[in-house]
C-alpha cells in the first residue's frame, strides 16, 4: 500500500473542472490576443520591432481618400488675405524700428522682420505648387513679387523645388537637403565638409544652393541654360532673374540714397534670419529624428514611400506666422493642399498613415527643441553608402569627435 500512496498525486486546477473559472481566464487570453493584434496593424511587424522602410499596408490613394474634398478648394482670397496680412506687419515692423531707432528695439526687429520674410516666403512657396489659387497667372505674379523682394528667383527655385517632391527620399534624383553618398563624401575638401556640418554655416547655405546647388550636383538656379531646367522652362528663368536683378538694383540704389547701414539693418540683416529660418524648416523636414529613417534608390523608391520619409515639426506660436508648414508630411504627399487646410487634413490622415506618420514633439512658446534635432543630426548624418537601394546615414567617426571636443 506504501508503494501505491508513493507515487505523486496529480493536481487538477478548479479552473478545469468549474466553468466559472473560465470567466476568470478568458479575459486574460482576450486581452493578451488583442495587444497583439493592436501591435500589428499599421505596418504588420510586432511592436518594438516596426521599421520605416516597409513597404507601406496602404497606398496613396488610400490617404488621399481620406482628407476631406474641402481642403483641396484653393481660395485665393483667403490666400491673398495672408499676403496683405503678412505684408502690413512687415511695413509696421519697419516703421517702428524707424520710428524708435533703439538698438534694443533694433534686436527684436532682426528677429521678428527676419521671420516674416520666411513667412511671405512660404506664401511664395504655395504660389509655386499652385495651391495659393486654380489661377496660374495670379500665383505666377504673387510669387515673383513676393520671392523678388527676398531675393529669390521665383521659377528657378519654383522648378527646382518641383524636382525635389517630384522625387523626395530618392538618394540619387532628390534635390535640396539630400545625402551624400560616401564616394562624394570622401572627395569633399575638410573645409566643405565643415560648411555642411559645422554650424553656424549650414543654416547660410541657401545662397549658395541658389548660385551653385549641392555637392555632386551641377547647376544654377540664375542661368536659363542650367542642367536643373527644361529648354521650354528657359524663357520662365530668365525672367525670374531679372525681376532678381532689379530687386539688387532697388537695394544699390536704397544704399546710394540712404547709405548701406541703413539698407542693412533694415533689410540685410533680416534677409540673414530669413536665410537661417529656411535652412532650419527645409533641413529639419528630413532629418534629426530619434530613430534612422531610410533613403531609397532604384525599384525600392516610389513616391509614397519618399513622402513618408519627412517629418513634421512643431513651431509653438510660430506656426500660424509661417503659415503651418511645419505640417510637412501630406504637403509633400499633396503639395496641392493649401496651406490653412495642412492641419485639417494631416488629422484626417493621420489613422490611414499609423506608425507611418511620426508625432512631432511639441514645443514650447519658442521651438528651441529643434536645436538639439538640429545638433544631434549634424553630429551623425554625414553619408549614405554608394550601393544598396535601401540606405540609412551613417556617421564619419572623426567628424563625430570633432562635435564632441567642440562640445567639452
Amino acid at each position: 500500500m506504501r508503494l501505491l500512496y508513493s507515487f505523486p498525486r496529480p493536481r487538477i486546477s478548479l479552473r478545469y473542472i468549474w466553468p466559472w473559472s473560465w470567466a476568470v481566464t478568458a479575459p486574460k487570453k482576450m486581452v493578451a490576443m488583442a495587444k497583439k493584434e493592436a501591435e500589428l496593424v499599421n505596418g504588420g511587424e510586432p511592436q518594438g520591432k516596426f521599421e520605416s522602410a516597409n513597404r507601406p499596408p496602404f497606398k496613396i490613394g488610400d490617404v488621399r481618400a481620406a482628407i476631406p474634398s474641402h481642403c483641396w478648394v484653393k481660395d485665393k482670397w483667403r490666400s491673398m488675405s495672408y499676403v496683405l496680412r503678412d505684408v502690413v506687419v512687415i511695413a509696421a515692423l519697419a516703421l517702428a524700428a524707424g520710428h524708435l531707432n533703439s538698438w534694443i528695439f533694433w534686436h527684436v526687429y532682426w528677429l521678428a522682420q527676419g521671420t516674416m520674410f520666411w513667412a511671405i516666403f512660404v506664401l511664395g512657396h504655395d504660389c509655386g505648387h499652385g495651391s495659393f489659387s486654380d489661377s496660374v497667372r495670379l500665383n505666377n505674379v504673387v510669387g515673383h513679387l513676393l520671392h523678388s523682394a527676398i531675393l529669390v528667383p521665383y521659377h528657378g527655385w519654383r522648378i527646382s523645388h518641383r524636382t525635389h517632391h517630384q522625387n523626395h527620399g530618392n538618394v540619387d534624383k532628390d534635390e535640396s537637403w539630400h545625402p551624400l553618398t560616401e564616394k562624394t563624401y570622401r572627395g569633399m575638401a575638410s573645409s566643405s565638409r565643415t560648411l555642411r556640418f559645422r554650424l553656424p554655416f549650414p543654416l547660410f547655405a541657401f545662397p549658395a544652393y541658389l548660385w551653385w546647388r549641392s555637392p555632386g550636383k551641377e547647376g544654377s538656379h540664375f542661368l536659363p541654360n542650367s542642367k536643373l531646367f527644361h529648354p521650354e522652362e528657359k524663357q520662365d528663368v530668365m525672367v525670374s532673374t531679372i525681376c532678381w536683378s532689379a530687386m539688387v538694383a532697388s537695394l544699390l540704389i536704397l544704399s546710394w540714397a540712404y547709405g548701406p547701414v541703413a539698407v542693412l539693418k533694415f533689410y540685410g540683416v533680416p534677409h540673414l534670419v530669413f536665410i537661417m529660418w529656411l535652412d532650419l524648416v527645409t533641413y529639419l523636414h528630413h532629418h534629426g529624428h530619434r530613430e534612422r529613417l531610410p533613403w531609397y534608390r532604384g525599384k525600392e523608391w516610389n513616391y509614397l514611400r519618399g513622402g513618408l520619409t519627412t517629418m513634421d515639426r512643431d513651431y509653438g506660436w510660430i506656426n500660424n506666422i509661417h503659415h503651418d508648414i511645419g505640417t510637412h508630411v501630406v504637403h509633400h504627399l499633396f503639395p496641392q493642399i493649401p496651406h490653412y487646410n495642412l492641419v485639417e487634413a494631416t488629422k484626417a490622415a493621420k489613422p490611414v498613415l499609423g506608425k507611418y506618420y511620426r508625432e512631432p514633439e511639441k514645443s514650447g512658446p519658442l521651438p528651441l527643441h529643434l536645436f538639439g534635432a538640429l545638433l544631434r543630426s549634424l553630429r551623425v548624418d554625414h553619408f549614405v553608402s554608394d550601393e544598396g537601394d535601401v540606405v540609412y546615414y551613417q556617421t564619419d567617426p572623426q567628424l563625430s569627435a570633432g562635435w564632441q571636443q567642440k562640445s567639452h
